[in-house]
């Protein structure tokens, strides 16, 4: 049942806002460590006090969604396990059959959704679908898969996912349930699908390439590796790598400009935006701009040259849980911007990168965890909340 919020637990700011400065208590920094002037400080913007907001139900530990193309219905994936669909023009839920078997427990469960832009015509059926999960190995191991199957929906608005075949492993599958990152993002020339490699807390796998521990990796729709790959030509290294160097990613998305962005865990700081280059070593675990839970010190990025340097980082963090770069068909003064969902933060982070010396712009408050975000075809919107008996809300543009 779709629902009013009524309030939140954070002040107040106006979309006019956006742009003016705000007295920074966060320590935000970009370009190899240069402090980034007007950093926000965490929970500074009251959604509600922005946006038009309603709720659309609750759903168990949702960690990713997309819209199908071309209609009204968002597929969010459930980390135990479960899929399930919304029909967001009517609020009617259902339950999605033919979801993988999952390694859940820690970090790990199903992952993220991805569809074909290409296949946009509403009446389309079946349409393909790209889901990533946690996957069971032999023994104490496990690693993130991608599967490629076919999603058919019947008169009745029923889904099923169908010939679900797995395309892509991550290599190799190792002990604990951290850092699998398995987010997907399909290219905007519907070509590619990139899909992120967390490091899987093991740290020094992302300085080699032999392996896909820490890297994002480039692919053919069949899962098999691009050509072009930089490393390709390289015989000790895997030919899917694009970029190395990677600790855990969460945000992966491409903007209106056709450039790919990463949103990234740091350790304790130093959570990054990247803007992901072929062929570049973004440095983990040598640099960092946070340290190690322990206390020991990691170098910053500025100290290694050698090293691709985050768009901007925090610290402390905001926990990155999804990234977006809005249309300008609901929210002009978000087009071109990056929104990231904070874990931490609990909200919508706002960062301008068309400048050389990217900043944070607001914090949109959503008084807990956000997990993933997406846009309905009128520009509105989605977020669910992180966890159990988590929100879905939808934000549009309040009345004038």
């Amino acid at each position: 049942m779709e629902t009013d919020r009524n309030m939140f637990m954070r002040p107040a700011f106006l979309p006019a806002l956006l742009l003016l400065a705000s007295c920074g208590m966060g320590n935000s920094t970009a370009q190899g460590g240069q402090p980034v002037e007007n950093a926000l400080p965490m929970g500074d913007v009251a959604a509600d006090s922005v946006f038009a907001i309603k709720a659309f139900g609750t759903f168990e530990e949702p960690w990713a969604m997309a819209f199908v193309p071309g209609t009204d219905v968002l597929v969010v994936t459930q980390k135990a396990g479960s899929i399930r669909g919304i029909d967001t023009a009517t609020g009617r839920t259902f339950a999605i059959t033919g979801a993988p078997k999952v390694d859940y427990g820690g970090q790990g469960g199903l992952g993220d959704i991805a569809f074909l832009p290409s296949e946009s015509a509403a009446s389309l059926t079946p349409r393909t679908i790209y889901l990533s999960w946690a996957e069971a190995g032999n023994g104490d191991v496990r690693g993130a898969a991608v599967g490629r199957g076919n999603l058919i929906c019947d008169d009745a608005g029923d889904c099923a996912i169908l010939d679900l075949k797995v395309i892509w492993r991550q290599n190799p599958k190792v002990s604990g349930r951290g850092h699998y990152s398995h987010r997907l993002a399909i290219a905007p020339d519907g070509q590619h699908l990139f899909v992120s490699s967390g490091d899987r807390q093991k740290l020094d796998p992302a300085q080699d390439t032999s392996n896909t521990l820490g890297t994002i990796v480039r692919l053919n729709l069949d899962g098999t590796p691009a050509p072009g790959n930089p490393l390709a030509d390289k015989p000790d290294a895997d030919a899917a790598i694009w970029s190395w160097g990677h600790r855990n990613v969460l945000g992966l998305t491409f903007d209106a400009k056709g450039q790919l962005w990463e949103l990234e865990h740091g350790p304790a700081g130093g959570d990054e935006l990247n803007l992901v280059v072929a062929g570049k070593n973004y440095g983990w675990p040598v640099v960092s701009n946070g340290q190690h839970y322990d206390g020991r010190d990691i170098p910053d990025h500025a100290t290694r040259p050698e090293f691709a340097v985050p768009v901007i980082s925090w610290d402390p963090v905001i926990g990155p849980g999804d990234l977006l770069f809005p249309s300008d068909r609901m929210f002009p003064e978000l087009a071109g911007k990056a929104v990231a969902a904070g874990l931490v933060a609990e909200a919508l982070v706002v960062i301008d990168v068309s400048e050389a010396k990217a900043r944070e712009l607001a914090r949109y408050g959503i008084g807990n965890r956000v997990r993933a975000i997406a846009e309905g075809r009128d520009g509105a919107l989605w977020v669910a909340e992180d966890g159990p008996d988590a929100t879905l809300w939808r934000l549009t543009a309040k009345p004038s």
